[in-house]
């Protein structure tokens, strides 16, 4: 009877140990994989990646990226006051000529595009310049419609660097001529939880072009003018 027992235990240790190896190979190939797409998306578009305004091509329309005007301990969030300065200061200097805010309105309580329109306005922005997409629950759905129901094929996308290499992989793969202006990014301690998500974010976006996932809303068109 002990002899059973003993071989029992020894049988579930060794299960364990090759559990504990086949996880770690898997995990392994996991942030392998992980970190192959991220160098791949970022090297497949770092020229039309531009830090100075004075060097980036002139556009009609500047697709500004949506993100929270706070976090969820009540500060202010920087990456949308460095976006909102960035998309200001394109169009003082003529690089863009309409600005097209793309964000999330998923209920009353929460209007992204509504909150950077009345920011841009009160930095200068003069009002008819300002189109407001409510749909771009996600980059994918922000690039495809600015192309779809705002007829844009060509876009400055206004984001912060890491989320534009994102945004102007998916424009190239959907056929938009477009480039990318960089807003000053935030320091790595304030940023950590971000970049982890991009990362990921990056293997969804990637999965999503494969199966052909389209944005939850399309609609009638609109035209920027």
């Amino acid at each position: 009877m002990c002899r059973i027992k003993f071989m029992v235990v020894k049988f579930r240790k060794r299960v364990l140990k090759n559990v504990g190896i086949v996880s770690g190979i898997l995990l392994t190939i996991f942030i392998c994989l992980v970190l192959l797409i991220d160098h791949y998306v970022s090297r497949s578009v770092y020229q039309r990646l531009y830090n100075e305004s004075y060097r980036i091509p002139r556009v009609r329309v500047g697709l500004l990226l949506g993100t929270s005007k706070y976090l969820s301990n009540g500060q202010a969030n920087l990456y949308y006051q460095y976006r909102i300065d960035a998309a200001v200061m394109l169009f003082r200097t003529g690089k863009i000529r309409y600005i097209l805010v793309s964000g999330d309105n998923a209920h009353r309580s929460y209007d992204e595009p509504q909150m950077m329109r009345n920011d841009l306005i009160e930095l200068g922005v003069p009002k008819e310049k300002i189109y407001l997409d409510f749909a771009g629950f996600r980059t994918l759905d922000s690039v495809v419609r600015a192309k779809e129901i705002f007829g844009q094929d060509s876009l400055i996308i206004i984001s912060q660097k890491f989320h534009n290499e994102r945004a102007l992989y998916l424009a190239k793969k959907f056929g938009i001529e477009a480039y990318a202006f960089n807003a000053k990014d935030v320091d790595r301690y304030y940023g950590f939880k971000t970049m982890v998500r991009e990362k990921l974010a990056r293997i969804k976006m990637i999965i999503d072009i494969i199966v052909g996932t389209q944005p939850k809303f399309l609609g009638e068109k609109i035209e920027i003018r």
